[in-house]
Order: structure tokens, then C-alpha cells, then sequence
């Protein structure tokens, strides 16, 4: 993952071997009220910061994209931390650079019985350090977003 060794170039790592599989497997099942399986494949994209996710997921009826965001809007209503975007909005990187924000949104594809659910972090911001924070200010009763609304510095 070194910028040097790694830039002009694109590949998927750690294919169906992440270590951070059997913790979205957990959450999911959870949510889900059932035992799921997922199969993740994260890519490295040598740029400076940013992470995007793609997520597939098999559809049971009728459901639209619509439905998704409204879903995510209610849950994620009152929260600093995450903009659920239109129905069919792809989110991008450069919308969350510098910043603690998650952009959500969602498209389905009808014809191949899936939701598409996308999200965009600046993962120097949003990754782990900020998780930390974040999840300090709420244990301790400060604001959730308190040290973390100050532009990022460079990178």
C-alpha cells in the first residue's frame, strides 16, 4: 500500500480473506435477524485519501431505491456524521475529503434482482482514528462531532 510501489495501478487485496469480514458479517446478521455471508473484495486505488464501498445484496420482492434511501434517511436521521444522498446518486470521493461524513446512496438494479449500496469516507478522517474519536465523545456525553469538523490537514 506504499504510494510509491504502488501508484498508476489498480487491484483488489486480501480477496475473500479481509479481516474485517467476519465483523460485517456479525453487524449484518444482526440487523438481519439471520445468519449472512458476504463476500468482500476491497481494491487499492493509489490516491491520496478516500475510500469507496460497493455492496451487493439480493433483493426479496419489490424493492426500489427509493425505499433504500428512505430506509437510511430514517436511520441515520439526526446523525452529523452521514449523508444518505438521492435515490441513484453514485457518492464520490471528493465529497467527504477533509471531512468525518459518510455518503450513502443506493440504485437497484431490477433486471439482476439487486441493491447496489454505495458509500464514500475519507478514510484519514472517517477511518479509525476518527471512529475513535467519535465513539469517545459519545461514551463521555461531548458532542459526536467535537474535534472533528476542522478541515483535515494534507494529505
Amino acid at each position: 500500500t506504499h504510494l510509491p510501489e504502488a501508484a498508476e495501478g489498480f487491484r483488489a487485496y486480501k480477496a475473500a480473506a479481509h479481516r474485517h469480514t467476519s465483523e460485517m458479517e456479525q453487524e449484518l446478521s444482526r440487523v438481519a435477524g439471520e445468519t449472512l455471508r458476504v463476500t468482500f473484495v476491497p481494491h487499492l486505488l493509489p490516491m491520496t485519501r478516500g475510500i469507496l464501498a460497493t455492496c451487493y445484496a439480493l433483493t426479496k420482492g419489490d424493492v426500489t431505491a427509493e425505499a433504500c434511501t428512505d430506509a437510511a434517511r430514517a436511520l441515520y436521521e439526526g446523525s452529523p456524521s452521514v449523508v444518505v444522498r438521492d435515490a441513484g446518486t453514485h457518492p464520490d470521493t471528493l465529497w467527504v475529503r477533509g471531512s468525518n461524513r459518510a455518503h450513502v446512496g443506493y440504485v437497484v438494479d431490477k433486471r439482476a434482482g439487486r441493491v447496489v449500496a454505495m458509500c464514500a469516507i475519507d478514510n484519514l478522517v472517517k477511518g479509525a482514528s476518527g471512529q475513535a474519536v467519535q465513539a469517545f465523545n459519545v461514551r463521555f456525553g461531548f458532542d459526536e462531532g467535537e474535534g472533528l469538523r476542522a478541515p483535515a490537514m494534507w494529505p
